[in-house]
């Protein structure tokens, strides 16, 4: 055996989710010895990179998936509160990073920017007028706003507004306080802290090939150095796959019991990106719609004001492709490569079962650049084709489950997989995903670490960082509004 690494922690990707986990487990026992595996050559190149994502903070705030309507008419909010506490728990943990000068100039990741939700016919105005009333009721929803009238919707969203026929049923909600994330420097943020502390070692341009359990309850990783073909081995008693796309088939090679039946289906996406700069600088707001029959919720058509490299931008879509990689620098063999015994049945079942995303799928395939344009002018009615250009998004690869009743479902969140022993967490799926990565890998502490890495005052450690970690924060006004003073103020909202 070649060189052998040793280390309390590894970390198998180096995204949001790896850097977040790194550097709670470093403020939570700095004693850790921490080692980092990435396949290309910088941090932040696939989900999290900004173009790769939405990079909204996702509050719930104008995401109408997360308030689905149900059989009986009624709408559930449960989603909804829970994915807005998450994200006030993102904002604390960077606000407590910040005023500890770990991290600093917050305004090259996260702006504040208003979130609205748009929608026209009767039906779906009934929705969000029903929505409004239910979700205003609740402390972190308070200040969500709701209007039908065209002088007030002008005021929102000039640019949305501007060559619109007035004559037709439109509503709209608006929380100010929604924010612009930009999570690919967010994550380098993070990772220039993590990597400047002791014992902790980022290798890039170094893909794990396998992984697998010794007698001694260690696992041991076999690392390919991809600019020298070098072979390394690590050692570690915590592994934790975050690689996005790439996870699953790590996962796989794990042979854990745990893993079995999980399956995953790739969906690429495309941004209409502006190159008029006067029309970049009309629109201040995130205005998203309701997803098409079928469509995923990474489809949820929206426009967007975003801050990417120093420069603000207009961005609508995301338009779905397909691809069988299951990363943006993947390979075209990842999903027959992913395809074993224990879950050929599940993803099955669930294509069969899911007809309608392929339908949806094979349309959005269909669309050359005027059809995108057509999606666009709903939302802008003088939209010109010349001043909007094709971009590529990243990749993301949605769960698949074995269920016993159903054979095999197709999830359309994030999926955090635990062994027994709590040696070794994985996260698979999509959306919500970086928004709430904070609260991702709290819960990845509760369940994943039965083999006593950290002390057991790590839960008291954590309440500390702020009041948004609180069991009774999303029923506690005071703790909610002193909670977003204090952020707003740290991040320069």
């Amino acid at each position: 055996m070649q060189e052998l690494i040793k280390a309390d922690i590894i970390l198998i990707g180096a995204g949001i989710m790896s850097a977040t986990l790194g550097v709670l487990l470093k403020e939570l026992e700095p004693s850790l010895s921490i080692t980092i595996f990435e396949k290309l050559d910088a941090v932040s190149l696939e989900s999290s990179d900004a173009w790769n994502n939405a990079g909204t903070g996702h509050s719930a705030f104008c995401e109408l998936n997360y308030t689905p309507e149900k059989e009986d008419s009624t709408i559930d909010i449960s989603k909804a509160i829970k994915i807005a506490i998450a994200f006030e728990q993102s904002k604390e943990f960077w606000s407590y990073l910040i005023e500890n000068k770990k991290i600093d100039q917050p305004e090259s990741f996260i702006q504040r920017i208003p979130h609205m939700s748009f929608v026209w016919g009767e039906a779906p105005v009934d929705f969000l007028k029903r929505r409004h009333a239910i979700l205003v009721d609740h402390i972190l929803f308070a200040d969500l706003r709701y209007s039908d009238q065209d002088a007030q919707l002008n005021q929102w969203m000039p640019l949305v507004m501007q060559g619109r026929a007035h004559n037709g049923i439109m509503a709209a909600t608006r929380m100010d306080i929604g924010t612009d994330v930009n999570f690919g420097n967010i994550t380098r943020s993070l990772f220039k802290y993590l990597s400047g502390q002791p014992n902790v070692k980022l290798y890039t341009q170094h893909d794990v090939e396998d992984l697998y359990k010794n007698d001694d309850n260690k696992w041991t990783i076999k690392v390919k150095n991809e600019a020298t073909a070098e072979k390394l081995w690590a050692e570690s008693s915590f592994v934790f796959i975050g690689a996005g796309g790439g996870t699953l088939s790590l996962l796989e090679k794990t042979k854990l019991p745990e893993a079995d039946g999980y399956g995953g289906f790739p969906i690429s996406g495309q941004w209409l990106i502006c190159n008029n700069d006067i029309l970049i600088h009309k629109h201040w707001a995130k205005v998203y719609g309701k997803a098409a029959i079928g469509a995923p919720p990474m489809s949820v058509p929206h426009l967007d004001t975003r801050f990417i490299n120093g420069q603000r931008a207009l961005l609508f879509g995301p338009f779905a492709g397909f691809s069988t990689k299951f990363l943006k620098y993947g390979s075209y063999w990842d999903l027959p490569g992913s395809i074993e015994l224990d879950n050929i049945i599940p993803m099955m079942s669930a294509g069969i079962k899911n007809i309608a995303l392929t339908k949806y799928l094979v349309h959005q395939l269909s669309l050359n650049h005027e059809d995108k344009m057509n999606y666009l002018r709903d939302y802008l009615p003088l939209a010109r084709s010349e001043e909007w250009r094709l971009g590529i998004a990243g990749q993301r690869v949605q769960v698949i489950k074995k269920d016993d009743k159903e054979g095999g479902v197709l999830e359309f969140g994030t999926e955090l997989v635990c062994s027994q022993d709590g040696s070794l967490a994985a996260l698979l799926g999509a959306s919500p995903g970086a928004s709430t990565a904070v609260s991702i890998m709290i819960d990845l502490l509760t369940k994943g670490f039965g083999s006593g890495i950290l002390s057991n005052t790590w839960p008291e450690k954590i309440r500390a960082f702020s009041p948004a970690f609180d069991a009774d924060f999303g029923h506690n006004k005071t703790k909610v509004d002193e909670s977003r003073k204090r952020t707003s103020r740290v991040l320069i909202l």
